[in-house]
């Protein structure tokens, strides 16, 4: 059988391994498994959101309300938007590929930082179309500009915080980067992780009120992260209503699940939960800083719920991954991205306990 051949360049996106593999390969009990490799809340879901999804259970056999009435006004309402201005994906990935799809082809190109979320150029070369990156993982925008006057991509993407690095780029920068595009040239702010950066310094923090007001860009969200709903499934895009409408054309009916959008509703009722999960986030992340420079180990400092560790040639994250692994300790291994250095989620106290008990034993 032949397939598209724009499908042979593409690489698979690496997962992080479940507690299961572990537990199947290694034949480690699973409540001795530390799973920090996905970016999940360590303080896992909400209870009323549990409470809601269990009441909903009986639903299941049902299709969701397909125009997500209910979520979109409590998305609205969080944002001070306009319900029109968003569209809801199964995850914000979704919204992604609908963006892909919708602007890309052969003859088109996108521009990203030299490391970031791998979902970006997976879409974009399904649909053919060129990879653009700059030197840098960081989003410096003299980099950026001279990399889109360049090549004049189609869609440039901005991950801020930067997944899977943990640099946040500031607000002024974001808008120097979408105020030096022409109109044909769609900027995606990807804020996965905002409620982190918001909480941790005020000029990475960007809204989707800053931005509505350039037809030409649209903001992304997630409830997985803060709001602990990775599971669920329920990301969502903000933008003009001209460019939400035609986003639409891409959307498949009922995207997500009856228990999704429930779930997703419930959660964004408590925002007290969010700074509960931020907080604990904050207090913990301590622990990494203080012990990478305690060790003279490289790091990034993080705007996200993660901190990735960088090594010199004393050390190979390959090896340190594989050797927490078979411990029973998760991490990202980030080899695949051009760079000796692993990604940890920042884990509850017990987690982290764990994470450093192994690490010591394999690195110092």
């Amino acid at each position: 059988m032949t397939f598209n051949k724009v499908l042979d360049e593409i690489q698979l996106y690496e997962a992080g391994k479940p507690i299961e593999l572990v537990v199947r390969q290694f034949g480690i009990a699973p409540e001795d498994v530390v799973k920090l490799a996905s970016n999940e809340n360590p303080i896992g879901t909400n209870p009323a959101v549990v409470k809601v999804i269990a009441e909903n259970a009986t639903k299941a056999h049902l299709y969701p309300d397909d125009s997500m009435f209910a979520l979109k006004a409590a998305i609205a309402k969080l944002y001070d938007v306009r319900s029109e201005n968003i569209i809801i994906g199964a995850g914000s990935d979704q919204v992604l590929e609908f963006i892909s799809r919708a602007l890309l082809n052969e003859n088109s190109s996108v521009l990203m930082s030299r490391v970031t979320f791998a979902m970006y150029e997976i879409y974009a070369k399904q649909m053919g179309a060129k990879i653009v990156r700059t030197p840098s993982y960081e989003h410096k925008v003299e980099e950026f500009l001279e990399a889109y006057e360049a090549h004049r991509p189609k869609i440039v993407y901005i991950c801020t915080p930067n997944n899977p690095t943990g640099d946040a780029t500031s607000k002024e920068d974001v808008i120097r980067i979408i105020e030096a595009v022409d109109k044909e040239t769609l900027v995606v702010v990807d804020g996965a992780y905002m409620e982190y950066a918001a909480a941790k310094e005020t000029k990475y923090a960007i809204t989707p009120n800053d931005l509505l007001g350039y037809e030409n860009v649209i903001y992304l969200g997630t409830f997985s992260k803060a709001y602990g709903l990775g599971g669920m499934r329920v990301g969502y895009g903000i933008a003009p209503q001209p460019l939400i409408s035609t986003l639409h054309k891409m959307r498949p009916p009922f995207n997500i699940t009856t228990l999704s959008l429930a779930a997703a509703i419930e959660a964004s009722k408590d925002t007290d939960f969010v700074r509960e999960s931020i907080a604990l986030h904050q207090e913990q992340i301590k622990r990494y800083e203080t012990f990478a420079k305690e060790n003279r180990i490289g790091y990034i400092d993080s705007y996200t719920n993660f901190i990735t560790y960088l090594f010199d040639d004393r050390n190979d994250s390959t090896k340190i991954a594989d050797a927490l692994l078979k411990r029973g300790v998760i991490i990202r291994n980030l080899a695949s991205y051009g760079m000796n250095a692993i990604r940890i989620t920042i884990g509850t106290a017990r987690q982290n306990d764990i994470f450093f008990e192994h690490f010591k034993e394999i690195v110092i």
